[in-house]
Order: C-alpha cells, then structure tokens, then sequence
C-alpha cells in the first residue's frame, strides 16, 4: 500500500510539473521574443486578461450562462439517453429497427443542423442546448444499451425461472449490472455535452465563454481567446472529476453490499 501512495504521489507531482514546465516555456518564450505573444499570447497576459474581467464581473456572468447551457443539456440528455435505451432494450426488435439510424446520427456533424435549429426553436440558449443535446444523446443511447445488453444471460434466465416480470428483471439486475456502463456514459456525456454548447454559442450566442472565443477572435484579442479556453478547460475537468468522483462512490457502496 505504501508502495501504491508513493506512485500515485509520483504521478500526481509529473502531471503538475509538466503543466507548470509547459506554461514556463510559453512564458520564456515570449519574454525572449521567440514567439509573437500577439499570436500565441503568453500565460501572463491571459492571466491578466482572467483578473481584469473578474473584476469587472465579466467572467463570473459569461461562465455561468455557459455552466447553466451545459449542465442543462448534460442532465436532460442523460436522462433521455438511459431512458431511450431502456425503450431499446425493452423490445430488441425496435432496437434492430433503429441501429442504422443511431449510427448514422452518431456520425453526423452536429454543427451542420445548427442553421435548422435556429429556424427551429430560435436563437438562444434553447438552441444551444438543444444543440448539446444532440450531440451527447445518441453516444449515451448506445453506452448504456451495450451494458444494458452485456448483462449475464445466466442471471436473466435465473429471474425468469424465479417467475420475475421484465420489469422486475431490469431494475433488480439488468440496471445495478449496467451501473459502470452508465457511468462511462456520463463520462463521454460530459465532454460530449461541452462541445456542443460551445458550438451553439459558437453559432447564436451573445454571452458566454463560446461567445468571448468567438469575439476575441474577431477582433483579434487572443488574450481574451486564451482566457477562455483555459477556464473551458479548468470547468470541463472539473466536472469529469466530479463525475469520476460520483463513479468511485457507487462502485464503493456496490462492493460493501
């Protein structure tokens, strides 16, 4: 065990030492004028860029707005996805009537339905969760499904006999036994469900962290650009590792009883 702590000490000291060795060279670099910090910034001016619109306000209202658009498609998309899953399950022959389509939808580029969701349900946070929606549901209707489906046949057949409806054999087996696969769901939903958001504010939005990307762009303050996609990034991690918390817990309680 002391041998485990130590290593996983280990790695944790790695990853901080190379997150802080790649922002110090970034920051060498710009001081000795070896990359142009009005193309590729430099971690003091976004840093200073973070402190002045946190002072202003700025910063808490556009990562709010964007935190309500994700949290929101991330919640409704899971719950849609494990429930239509559940459906799929439930009659294996709607299930194989669907794959097709279910694969096709996976490949197809959401940005592309962004101009028919405007048209649609308006430009707004609407359209930017439905957009998150989109993209995270169909990669949560098949995870879970294939869980669902990999739970032991033996164990089915033994519900059966014991004279158990198919209700009664998904929620006291089929779902306990899918709990990893549902977790793994709400893992890529996570990432799945960032992408989407920043894609719809990508395309209508006039707040958010999307929306300060775009802008910056545009009039060409990558130091506003930077900012941004590093509290993009600190969110995102932040709630994977809230996810992967959540997944630690229950495989906790799963193993003491």
């Amino acid at each position: 065990m002391r041998a485990l702590r130590k290593k996983a000490h280990f790695v944790s000291c790695m990853r901080l030492a190379l997150l802080l060795g790649a922002l110090g060279l970034w920051e060498g670099a710009a001081r000795l004028g070896l990359i142009n910090t009005f193309i590729f910034s430099s971690p003091s001016r976004f840093l200073a860029t973070l402190c002045r619109l946190a002072a202003g306000g700025e910063l808490f209202y556009h990562v709010g707005v964007t935190l309500l658009e994700t949290v929101l498609g991330f919640t409704v998309g899971t719950l849609l996805g494990t429930a239509a899953a559940a459906a799929l399950w439930w009659s294996p022959t709607l299930s194989r009537i669907l794959d097709p389509y279910l694969v096709v939808l996976n490949a197809l580029p959401k940005i592309a339905l962004g101009p028919v969701l405007i048209v649609w349900v308006g430009a707004g946070m609407k359209a930017i969760v439905v957009m998150a929606l989109l993209v995270s549901l169909v990669v949560t209707v098949m995870t879970v499904l294939t869980g669902f489906n990999e739970t032991s046949e033996d164990k089915r057949l033994l519900m059966r006999t014991l004279g158990a409806t198919r209700l009664q054999t998904f929620i006291k087996v089929v779902l306990p036994a899918s709990v990893p696969a549902i977790v793994s769901a709400l893992k890529l939903s996570v990432g799945m469900s960032w992408v989407g958001v920043i894609v719809g504010e990508y395309l209508v939005s006039k707040a958010g962290l999307g929306y300060l990307t775009v802008y910056g762009g545009q009039v060409f303050k990558l130091d506003l650009v930077m900012a941004s996609v590093i509290v993009l990034a600190v969110l995102a991690a932040l709630m994977y590792y809230g996810v992967s918390a959540l997944e630690k817990s229950l495989l906790k309680k799963r193993g003491e009883r």
